[in-house]
C-alpha cells in the first residue's frame, strides 16, 4: 500500500515565504494579521513537520537554510496555484472592460500567461492593455484612465502606497559584438529625464567617477535595445530575456553595481480590476524564478 505523506497547511507556507523574503517574523506577522509569537509558532510547526531547520538568524535578520532555499521556491509556486484555485471558485462572474497599464518590457516578460489564465477564468471580461513608461502610466491612473497598472517603483508620488510584486537586480546591458562599455565618455542609451532606471545608472556612474554622455534616449525598452543592438551605446535593464545580440555587463567589465528594481501594482476599486490583480499576483509568484524576491 502506498504511503501518502501528511499535507502541509498553506498558511504555514505563506508565513514561511514572508519570513524568508523579509528576514523578519515581525514584518511577516504584520502582513498576515497575526501576532509575532503566532508566526514563530507556525515556523516551529513547519520545521517539525518537515524535520529540517528552515531559517537561521544572522546579522541581517532571518535567512533560509539550504533546505529553506529549496522550500522557498516550491512554496511560492504552490501558493500561487493555491490562490488561483481559490480565487477562480470564489470570485463572482466578471464581465465588462478592464484597463491595465504596463511598461512594454514587463508586458512581454510577464503578461502572456497572466492574461491567458484571466481570459480562461473570466471569458466575459475584456482587457485593454496600455503600454507606456511608468510615469505616463501613473499619470493615466491618477486621471482614472486605467483601472490598474504595473510600474517601476520609485516613479510614484510621495505617500502613494503601492504593492510590490517583484524585486530583482538592475543590470548593465551592452552589444555582444562591440565593447561599447570601454568607450569614454560612456555612451548611454536610456529613457527620459527622471526615469528611475536613468537616475540609478547616472548615480552609479557618478559614484564610480566614470565619465558618460547621453547618446540616445527612448520612451521604451524596445527603443533602447534597438540602439544598443546597433552598437551605439549601453543601457540598463532586467537580467532576463535579452534579445539576441545583447549581453549583460558586470563588474568584471568595469561597470559599477546598480541597485535593485521593484515592480509595483496600483489598482482602483472594481470587481474586474480586483480579479485581474489576483491573477497578476499569482503570475508574478509563479515566475519568481526571474531572480525575484517579492517584498
Amino acid at each position: 500500500m502506498i504511503s501518502i505523506p501528511a499535507g502541509l497547511d498553506p498558511d504555514l507556507l505563506r508565513s514561511f515565504v514572508l519570513v524568508a523574503e523579509g528576514g523578519s517574523v515581525t514584518r511577516a506577522a504584520a502582513r498576515v494579521g497575526r501576532t509575532q509569537s503566532a508566526v514563530s509558532m507556525q515556523m516551529r510547526r513547519l520545521e517539525e513537520a518537515l524535520g529540517q531547520p528552515l531559517l537561521l538568524r544572522g546579522p541581517k535578520g532571518l535567512s533560509p537554510t539550504p533546505h529553506g532555499v529549496w522550500l522557498l521556491d516550491r512554496a511560492r509556486r504552490l501558493l500561487a496555484m493555491h490562490d488561483e484555485i481559490v480565487t477562480n471558485f470564489r470570485s463572482p462572474e466578471i464581465s465588462g472592460h478592464v484597463r491595465l497599464g504596463c511598461p512594454d518590457d514587463y508586458a512581454l516578460l510577464w503578461l502572456p500567461p497572466i492574461l491567458a489564465r484571466f481570459a480562461e477564468a473570466h471569458p466575459a471580461a475584456e482587457v485593454e492593455v496600455v503600454c507606456l513608461p511608468s510615469t505616463a502610466l501613473l499619470h493615466c491612473f491618477d486621471k482614472g484612465e486605467l483601472d490598474l497598472t504595473l510600474f517601476s517603483a520609485g516613479n510614484e508620488a510621495p505617500g502613494v502606497q503601492a504593492e510590490t510584486l517583484w524585486r530583482g537586480p538592475l543590470r548593465w546591458v551592452g552589444p555582444a559584438a562591440r565593447p561599447m562599455h570601454l568607450v569614454r565618455p560612456l555612451p548611454l542609451v536610456l529613457c527620459h529625464t527622471g526615469c528611475t532606471w536613468r537616475v540609478a545608472a547616472t548615480n552609479a556612474l557618478g559614484k564610480a567617477g566614470m565619465p558618460w554622455r547621453m547618446a540616445y534616449s527612448s520612451a521604451s525598452q524596445t527603443g533602447t535595445h534597438a540602439v544598443v543592438l546597433a552598437g551605439l551605446g549601453v543601457t540598463v535593464g532586467l537580467s532576463v530575456a535579452l534579445p539576441a545580440g545583447l549581453r549583460l555587463l558586470s563588474p568584471e567589465d568595469g561597470m559599477p553595481d546598480l541597485p535593485e528594481l521593484e515592480i509595483a501594482l496600483l489598482q482602483h476599486p472594481g470587481a474586474a480590476a480586483a480579479a485581474l490583480a489576483d491573477h497578476i499576483r499569482a503570475g508574478f509568484g509563479e515566475q519568481s524564478g526571474f531572480s525575484a524576491r517579492a517584498a
